[in-house]
């Protein structure tokens, strides 16, 4: 995502205080987002996506191609985890899918809460548990989920999540986010 974020602001004539503004995160962040240090969360992705007017997974592409009706990724050919490849990180499960509303993502999420502030963005989410065991805290409420559970819900509901358990989760999230 660095390269990408790096060059679709560029190409607008943003500078990094512009996006800064425009998503209201801090021109430090967006700094480490773009040298690879930091590894921006589905809602901040969103964010981004909405402040450079390009569909969210314009920032994961490697390369840009025309539409399609659909979208094909074969498992060898899936992108990597975005992260440090050892721990936390994410993958979008699909390219090309232009202006539709669904956005899949394999998430390995992190053993700690990672950012104590909660996130929330338009639209609703999907999680399904493949492996070990997420727990998603709702502020007010925390929900345990094991392997083959599933979760549905609003996302401006505040919420989080962290693997728990002695090997680390991996879900598949479902966004469908709207553009209001």
């Amino acid at each position: 995502m660095s390269i990408r974020l790096k060059l679709l602001r560029k190409k607008l004539g943003m500078t990094l205080e512009m996006l800064a503004e425009k998503t209201g995160m801090t021109k430090s962040y967006l700094s480490k987002v773009e040298r690879n240090l930091n590894t921006p969360s589905i809602a901040a992705a969103l964010k981004l996506a909405r402040a450079l007017n390009v569909n969210v997974e314009e920032l994961f592409a490697e390369e840009q191609t025309g539409q399609s009706r659909y979208s094909l990724v074969r498992h060898g050919e899936r992108q990597a985890l975005v992260g440090d490849g050892q721990g936390p990180g994410y993958a979008a499960l699909t390219s090309q899918v232009g202006q539709r509303s669904l956005l899949p993502f394999l998430i390995q999420p992190p053993s700690e809460f990672s950012d104590p502030t909660f996130k929330e963005h338009q639209g609703e989410e999907f999680l399904f548990v493949h492996a070990g065991q997420v727990e998603v805290d709702f502020m007010s409420e925390r929900v345990l989920l094991e392997q083959g559970d599933a979760l549905h819900f609003n996302a401006q509901t505040p919420h989080r999540l962290r693997s728990v358990g002695a090997r680390p989760a991996q879900l598949l999230v479902v966004v469908h986010h709207t553009d209001d």
